[in-house]
């Protein structure tokens, strides 16, 4: 019995996964829930519990494609790969309106482009510091500091290295964390109690996850202000990165 179970979810590795994401999201809440009393979103804990998995699967197996690695987790691959990722962009910008965004005033739009800009030139700046001085390098790091969804679409639209796709991914995984868990613990210093203000957050931090747990724990009515403001953020990022952003980068490095 238990062989043909393991049979049947190796051959449905796709639904295996989300059956996977769902236990882990499950489990990530109940412990927000119960131990942090909400301050520490439960998607938080899931991204930690998805990065020790894929450093187990890793160690365990030798490979280098994490938990994936592990035949009967090799349906993550997929819905963690680029297909479920750029639908994922596309249906984020089907869900935002251009018209919602010039309502909100161009505070919002400031922020938009001061985030995007910050970001990459934290990310490409950090890049540099570290020894990366070629601009696809560069561009696609500071990409991924924008958001862990920008940073592998510039690197794949410029040809980057997998490893610097790696490291892009890593650099948008860390500010999402940051932003889910210091939002709630800011939000009174930042004046997040109103839709305007939680617009402009999420202009500023852009991170969809990050703004999605973080305003959620602060306060769920806001969570739709501040997503769609990020929203803008990862589309205008993807245009922007690989065009405007690296063709900057090509005119400053010798």
């Amino acid at each position: 019995m238990i062989e043909l179970l393991r049979h049947t979810m190796e051959a449905n590795g796709l639904l295996t996964a989300f059956v996977v994401v769902g236990v882990m999201m499950w489990v990530s809440n109940w412990i927000s829930k119960t131990l942090t009393g909400g301050r520490l979103h439960g998607s938080a804990i899931a991204v930690f519990g998805g990065l020790i998995l894929a450093y187990v699967g890793g160690v365990t197996t030798g490979g280098k494609n994490g938990i994936t690695d592990i035949p009967f987790f090799a349906g993550i691959g997929l819905m963690g790969g680029a297909m479920f990722r750029d639908f994922a962009i596309v249906a984020t910008a089907f869900g935002a309106s251009f018209e919602d965004l010039k309502r909100s005033g161009v505070s919002v739009m400031i922020a938009l482009a001061l985030g995007i800009t910050v970001s990459f030139v934290s990310g490409a700046g950090a890049a540099y510091a570290f020894g990366y001085h070629d601009a696809v390098t560069l561009c696609t790091i500071g990409a991924g500091a924008a958001t862990y969804i920008v940073g592998p679409v510039t690197g794949t639209a410029l040809g980057a290295s997998s490893e610097a796709i790696a490291l892009s991914i890593a650099a948008g995984l860390v500010k999402a964390i940051v932003v889910m868990i210091a939002t709630p613990h800011l939000a009174k210093k930042l004046q997040l109690n109103n839709p305007h203000t939680a617009m402009v957050y999420g202009g500023m931090m852009g991170t969809h996850s990050g703004i999605a747990a973080g305003l959620q724990a602060t306060d769920p009515k806001l969570m739709p202000y501040g997503l769609m403001a990020a929203a803008f953020y990862t589309g205008l990022g993807c245009l922007v990165c690989p065009s405007i952003f690296y063709f900057i980068l090509l005119r400053l490095l010798p």
